[in-house]
Parts: C-alpha cells; sequence; structure tokens
C-alpha cells in the first residue's frame, strides 16, 4: 500500500505542473465567464447581478439568436462537406495514388491546414473580391452575369465563407481518413471483390464501416470549427454584410471588446460552450461503441 501511495504521489508530483496551467488558463477563465454571464458589467465599472436575464436577452433578440443558426449553417459546410469529400478523394487515392505521387498528392491537400487561418482569410478575400481571380475566371468562360462581390453578397457570403472552410479542412480529413483506409485489412476487399462487389460497393459496405472511428474524429474536430469560428469569419468578412455572415464567436468579440456588454458576451459564449458539448458528446460516444464492435 506505501507502495502504491508513493507511485500515486509521484504521479500526481508529474501532472501537477501541466495540471496549473491547464486550471489557469482554462477552468479559471471557464469559471470566470459562467460567473460574469450572470451580471450585467461594462468591464471597468461595478457589476450588477441580473440572473438569467443575459441568457433570455440572447433567445430575444434576433440578431444574437441568427449567430447561432449561422454557426449551424457552417458545421454543413465546415464539417459535413469536407467529411464527405474526404471519403471520396481518400478512397480514390487509396486506389490509385500511391508511392512518391501519392505523398505528393497528400502534402498538397493537407496543405490548406498548415496555413494560418488569417492568412487564408486575406487570400481567399483577394480571390473572391469583385476583381478578384474567381470573377475573371467567370469572365473568361463567359459566365459575366454570374459573378459579383462574393463576400459582400447578402445570399452568397455565408456559401462563400464554407467554401473557404471546406478548403482549409478536406485535407486534414482526407489525411485523417486515408491513414485509417491503410490499417483495413487488404483481405477483406479481396473477399469483397470475389463476392463481385464493384467500388462503390466496397466503399459503401466496406470502407465507410470500418471507418467509423476515424470519421467520429473527423466530425469532432470540424463540427468545432465550424461553432467556433472566428478567424476566417472576421478577416474575410467580419459578419458582415450586416449580420449575413455574423457567427457567435464574432458576436462574442463585438459584445466584449466594442459595446462592453461583458455579461451578455459571457453569457453567449457559455451558450455557444454548452452547444458545441451537446453536439460533440453524441458524436463522440457513437465512435467508440461502434469502434468497440
Amino acid at each position: 500500500m506505501r507502495l502504491v501511495r508513493r507511485e500515486t504521489f509521484i504521479g500526481w508530483l508529474f501532472v501537477l505542473p501541466a495540471l496549473i496551467i491547464y486550471a489557469a488558463f482554462v477552468l479559471l477563465p471557464l469559471g470566470l465567464t459562467i460567473y460574469y454571464s450572470f451580471f450585467r458589467w461594462n468591464g471597468v465599472g461595478p457589476m450588477t447581478w441580473v440572473g438569467l436575464k443575459n441568457y433570455t436577452t440572447v433567445f430575444e433578440f434576433p440578431n444574437l439568436l441568427g449567430t447561432i443558426l449561422n454557426a449551424f449553417w457552417l458545421v454543413v459546410w465546415f464539417s459535413f462537406i469536407p467529411v464527405g469529400l474526404g471519403l471520396v478523394v481518400a478512397s480514390v487515392m487509396h486506389r490509385i495514388a500511391t508511392g512518391r505521387f501519392g505523398a505528393i498528392a497528400r502534402t498538397v491537400l493537407f496543405l490548406p491546414q498548415v496555413i494560418p487561418l488569417v492568412a487564408a482569410g486575406i487570400i481567399w478575400g483577394w480571390l473572391l473580391s469583385l476583381s478578384g481571380l474567381v470573377n475573371q475566371i467567370l469572365n473568361a468562360i463567359g459566365l459575366t452575369a454570374v459573378t459579383r462581390a462574393w463576400l459582400g453578397d447578402f445570399d452568397w457570403a455565408l456559401p462563400a465563407v464554407g467554401i473557404i472552410g471546406i478548403w482549409v479542412l478536406l485535407g486534414f480529413c482526407t489525411v485523417l481518413l486515408l491513414t485509417g483506409m491503410s490499417k483495413i485489412d487488404p483481405a477483406i476487399y479481396e473477399s469483397a471483390r470475389i463476392d463481385g462487389a464493384g467500388w462503390l460497393r466496397e466503399f459503401v459496405a466496406v470502407t465507410v464501416p470500418l471507418l467509423k472511428y476515424e470519421i467520429g474524429v473527423c466530425l469532432t474536430v470540424t463540427v468545432i470549427a465550424a461553432l467556433a469560428a472566428f478567424d476566417i469569419v472576421y478577416v474575410a468578412t467580419a459578419g458582415g454584410p450586416g449580420n449575413a455572415t455574423a457567427v457567435p464567436g464574432i458576436q462574442i468579440y463585438i459584445l466584449a471588446f466594442t459595446q462592453r456588454q461583458i455579461g451578455l458576451a459571457s453569457a453567449l459564449a457559455v451558450l455557444l460552450m454548452l452547444l458545441v458539448v451537446i453536439i460533440i458528446i453524441p458524436i463522440q460516444r457513437l465512435s467508440r461503441a461502434e469502434n468497440s464492435e
């Protein structure tokens, strides 16, 4: 027992530095955010207790509630589309892109993931501007009527931001799924082909079921990226035009540092955290359950 206690104590000593840093930079700010959400405070003067008033305000004002709805739309663009495309691209690369060509293809696909999001937002801001490369290509092929300031259009601004998200996250999903495919026993594919399965049947009946864990990881990372989006949106559109691309991260920044409504910003941040937890926990449980089976 003394030996076990001594080993436990030594173990906690090794963990303690990381635990202190985590508590100071994650747990303490989280606790303060929850605490501030029950007050009306401008960040300088005295705080006034308002209870759940800040939370009800989020649901009463269309602009604040609209940011959450925009975040859900970004989940489609940042998560479902990259994961779906990643499955198809990874499957094709697994079959035909081998050797040096496969390594180059993986590097090119993963490259957007290592580019700073601020830089990605600036680059795509140039590409999607009225005189940008995208409109120049459309003009060259005779689609002048389609051209527009994509990031400044009320109807197309959010999908344009979504396309940037697809570009950033597709490589991550593809490489992760491709790694998972490399772990699948080739004998399973051979058996499927002997039974007469084509590429599509192999993909649906073999590849996708055996990649449930990797798909769960991709969904977890991309959903969090969509709900917590700030860098790309702020640089590309700053939430505009109007509130067309306003997301919770942008609105929290505006409320806290521009309008100095710390309590309301904290309430929106807490709701965003709860939303992330509510969505991520089922994804994690499903992926782990499938993996254990």
